[in-house]
């Protein structure tokens, strides 16, 4: 089955190349510190890690420690130990005890397929954790710019990329083989002076418009300045800053082992509920005493 191409990847690259010259990395270093944290409460080691896709040697370099091996694996610039694509991993199946991925994710064109991949490369009852941005990032940005260009231009194009909603992502970790799947998300609220300086962040990112449906001709200044109205006047504070959501949404589940809890099997509890709530238990067709 054909895999519909919703993002740009070499126009993704170049975006990437870019940012290198001058990062903001606030948003991966934040993800950084939480991998570690949820991390901590994980009471067994990891040897071998592979960092899927991160766009800095941060996070490999966090869980650098004792004899722990990290490889990194991801497109230039980001100087990764293997270069490739998030979207063909090129390890041998069982490969790895832990696979980690930061804010790498959100820009697959198979996030399914890619996720069954990393699933591939585990060891049995190895562990995947990733954060990727989630559906409510940059809300903000997306209505202002639809309802600029719609007034101004009589139409909307595609500006801000569909994410990944924290009610599709367990399933899409069970889809993809893991078990005991956790999904979760926090939401950021990011202060700016203007729409511009939020745009000037997301280049910085690596992070504008790479969708294969984006306008190809340039945006009109008019556009541009009806869009800053109008996030201004539906998202601004008392003190004149606008705000921007960054939603990131984390996942994580293991390569199944046979030593992992299991859901026991219909009707083979050996105590009755109603013995454990301490009341009566009425049949079908009684009514309750």
């Amino acid at each position: 089955m054909a895999v519909a191409e919703i993002f740009d990847r070499r126009a993704l690259a170049l975006h990437r190349r870019r940012a290198a010259v001058s990062p903001v990395d606030f948003l991966l270093r934040h993800a950084v510190v939480e991998i570690g944290e949820r991390l901590s409460t994980v009471l067994r080691p990891f040897r071998t890690v592979v960092d899927v896709g991160s766009l800095s040697d941060t996070l490999a370099a966090s869980l650098r420690s004792g004899n722990r091996s990290v490889l990194r694996f991801g497109p230039l610039p980001a100087r990764p130990d293997v270069v490739g694509d998030e979207e063909a991993l090129p390890f041998a199946a069982e490969s790895f005890e832990l696979a980690v991925s930061a804010l790498a994710l959100q820009f697959v064109n198979d996030l399914p397929g890619a996720l069954a991949q990393i699933r591939r490369i585990l060891k049995p009852d190895g562990l995947f954790l990733g954060a990727l941005l989630g559906g409510s990032t940059l809300t903000e940005l997306r209505q202002a710019f639809t309802a600029a260009e719609t007034e101004v231009e009589g139409g909307a194009s595609p500006r801000v990329a569909p994410a990944t909603d924290l009610r599709d992502a367990g399933a899409l970790l069970q889809r993809a083989g893991f078990t005991l799947p956790v999904t979760d998300s926090d939401v950021l609220t990011v202060r700016y002076p203007d729409p511009f300086a939020l745009m000037a962040d997301l280049r910085g990112m690596g992070a504008t418009n790479v969708l294969v449906e984006r306008r190809r001709t340039p945006t009109r200044r008019a556009t541009f300045g009806r869009m800053a109205e109008i996030y201004r006047d539906r998202f601004a504070d008392g003190d004149g800053r606008i705000r921007a959501t960054f939603e990131i949404v984390w996942l994580s589940g293991w390569a199944p082992h046979e030593s992992q809890q299991k859901p026991l099997k219909p009707g083979s509890a050996r105590t009755r509920l109603a013995d454990a709530l301490a009341s009566s238990e009425a049949k079908a067709e009684e009514p309750p005493g």
